[in-house]
């Protein structure tokens, strides 16, 4: 049995470099065991692995990046999964392709299902204005469905490039104080907590350009799914803006409700 131990649960260039090494050698993917960081086990000998081989492994030009979301993925076989295709298809590139193929299909679910993962990141982090000492630090609040965390990064940094801010997650957190980016440990959703009033101000403009007209709540909630609300300050408000909305259309509707006497007119 060879055993891969992996650092990070998304070590991309980890299992890239073990899995070009396996390959290289034939290892058939019921005798490799993945494991990561401190979940590794000693249940299994481990053996060491050969050095990487002097001969280039072809695979499909989709296949690195179909294989980076992979590993962000949660599934805990994920890495057997990935390994497993990669052994076919250094021999049968054209299955990539193959719309019909069991196992393509489920790593392309895999792959779609990060990407809307990091989708949602992006468009649902909400910094709050934290004080810290005599500077402002932005602080902010998810739980990612996968392990996207780090491939996020650049885009906060681009996006948020003057701020000094944190996103926390329940798998670790990003600090960015305008120069440099560093990580730090696993925190829970009271780190992120505290007073902002830019999140009061917020909240009272989100209600004032509420526009009941304009929503459809199955496509919002298709768009922003409820597991996302309680970190989105503004969704505290939604189910009772629609709420008196609907009771305001009601009351303006009910005058001309059948059975109720027409209007009459002075002559």
């Amino acid at each position: 049995m060879q055993v891969v131990r992996l650092n990070r649960e998304d070590d991309y260039d980890g299992w890239r470099d073990a899995a070009r090494a396996l390959a290289a050698e034939e290892i058939p993917a019921s005798q490799v065991l993945w494991q990561v960081g401190d979940r590794a086990t000693d249940l299994f000998a481990a053996t060491a692995l050969s050095r990487l081989p002097e001969k280039t492994l072809t695979v499909p030009k989709d296949f690195p990046g179909l294989a980076h979301s992979v590993v962000l993925h949660r599934d805990p076989h994920r890495f057997s999964l990935l390994y497993a295709f990669l052994l076919r298809v250094i021999h049968q590139p054209q299955a990539l392709h193959d719309r019909a193929d069991r196992q393509v299909n489920v790593l392309r679910r895999m792959q779609q299902s990060v990407g809307r993962d990091i989708h949602k990141m992006h468009a649902f982090v909400r910094f709050r204005d934290l004080q810290d000492g005599d500077r402002r630090r932005f602080v902010a609040w998810f739980e990612p469905e996968h392990h996207i965390l780090r491939a996020t990064a650049g885009f906060f940094v681009n996006r948020f490039a003057n701020m000094r801010w944190s996103i926390l997650t329940p798998d670790g957190s990003l600090h960015w104080d305008t120069r440099q980016l560093s990580e730090g440990p696993p925190a829970g959703k009271s780190d992120a907590s505290g007073d902002d009033p830019v999140e009061a101000v917020w909240t009272r403009y989100y209600a004032a350009t509420f526009n009941p007209a304009r929503v459809n709540p199955r496509a919002m909630l298709k768009e922003m799914p409820k597991k996302y609300w309680h970190s989105l300050p503004e969704t505290a408000l939604i189910s009772g803006l629609i709420a008196g909305a609907n009771r305001r259309e009601q009351d303006m509707l009910a005058p001309f409700a059948p059975g109720e006497p027409a209007l009459s007119h002075s002559p």
